[in-house]
């Protein structure tokens, strides 16, 4: 996986691509840091942060809700924006609840409109604060009936990304905090590490995409800011990568790193065809050709040329985006391997068997469902603290 994604890559992947971000105030900064990635190389500023219901965003456009109607903090706050260019429409969706008659008219829209590629979607800290002490019979239903619904209405080959909630801090400060459940702040960090179990699990279940952000920044926490809800630019920047990472090998797509621009296995700049998404993001001649950008892979396979992105794909009719692509709309065991990377350090893991290191007869590899990864691969795992990182004991 590419480590960094540039504004390049992240053009060429959702080229023509119609990509929609559903969720609370985390959700709306990830739909701001993808929709500047799709324009420049830059982070995002405090500013560009914090603000809420602004007109308009790099170029984007307030459809519904912010100021155009009433700023406040409470569950009935709508807010729609849309970022649209010659190739790209993002779209994002101010949500406080996982399912509700706002939400049957989001799905509604859906239906009848034009089918969204890639969908990411999260709800927790709203629904496990605002919406009574006793929220997880409730929390699970929403999720379950929403799940279903969103099933039901988008076609197979649209990309669903569950995103988890973050890990929030001991002493939160937020908007959303009123008054009248101040008390719940302490006690709302373990409540979402719950309610994040109970979404994985049955997104799981329905076959959509799971991303532990949780997992993924449980020792950046130096990265969130002083409310203890929200993160910074660099945290959002890699929120951005982790997804389109994962979106690019969903679709099978190889984005190169940076370290691997100049590796011997890139493509020669003549294999590759002067497309309308080439000269979108102003490609220069002797700038950033394609050669710099994505590499050949490794084991022989076919590969067909679209704005310089190489597609992966067993012998046979080449396919497009957009169309159904069997085993690689999830990541396919072609992209994943269960075994540790090397080198195994003894002494760090603990293990019981070394069958589990070497794959053998004992170990009882996750069920793989063609349209899915879930990324929580080991069932039983030790529990943890994700919060505090244990200093070393010395003898």
């Amino acid at each position: 996986m590419a480590s960094t994604v540039l504004k390049r890559q992240a053009n060429q992947l959702l080229h023509n691509k119609f990509v929609v971000v559903l969720g609370d105030s985390i959700q709306r900064s990830v739909y701001k840091d993808l929709v500047l990635i799709l324009q420049r190389d830059a982070y995002l500023s405090s500013s560009q942060l914090r603000s809420k219901g602004e007109i308009s965003f790099e170029k984007d456009t307030l459809i519904e809700g912010g100021r155009l109607g009433s700023m406040n903090n409470g569950t009935a706050y709508r807010e729609v924006r849309q970022y649209r260019s010659d190739h790209h429409l993002v779209r994002f969706y101010f949500v406080t609840r996982i399912f509700s008659h706002y939400m049957e008219s989001i799905l509604a829209d859906f239906e009848r409109g034009i089918k969204p590629d890639l969908v990411i979607v999260n709800s927790c800290v709203w629904d496990v604060s605002r919406y009574g002490r006793n929220w997880d019979s409730e929390y699970r239903a929403n999720l379950n009936k929403f799940f279903r619904q969103l099933k039901a209405v988008l076609p197979e080959e649209s990309l669903i990304v569950w995103n988890m909630a973050m890990p929030l801090g001991k002493r939160i400060v937020g908007g959303f905090l009123v008054p009248e459940i101040q008390d719940m702040g302490p006690s709302l960090r373990f409540d979402v590490i719950e309610a994040n179990f109970y979404g994985a699990t049955l997104a799981d279940d329905f076959g959509f995409d799971v991303l532990d952000m949780h997992f993924q920044f449980r020792f950046s926490l130096h990265l969130r800011t002083n409310d203890g809800i929200h993160w910074n630019a660099v945290a959002h920047r890699k929120i951005t990568c982790l997804l389109l990472e994962h979106a690019a090998q969903a679709w099978g797509v190889e984005l190169s790193s940076p370290v691997e621009l100049k590796t011997d296995h890139a493509v020669p700049q003549s294999n590759f065809q002067q497309t309308s998404a080439s000269r979108l993001v102003g490609n220069k001649e002797g700038s950033h050709s394609d050669q710099r950008r994505f590499k050949v892979p490794m084991q022989p396979v076919n590969h067909y040329n679209n704005g310089g992105i190489v597609y992966r794909h067993p012998p046979g009719p080449a396919f497009r985006q957009g169309q159904l692509m069997g085993q690689y709309n999830g990541l396919a065991p072609i992209f994943y391997r269960d075994d540790l990377p090397p080198p195994f350090t003894p002494g760090y893991h603990s293990f019981e068997t070394n069958a589990f290191v070497g794959g053998g007869p004992n170990f009882n590899a996750a069920p793989y469902w063609p349209v899915n990864n879930f990324v929580i691969k080991q069932r039983n795992r030790r529990p943890y603290n994700p919060y505090p990182r244990q200093k070393p004991r010395h003898l």
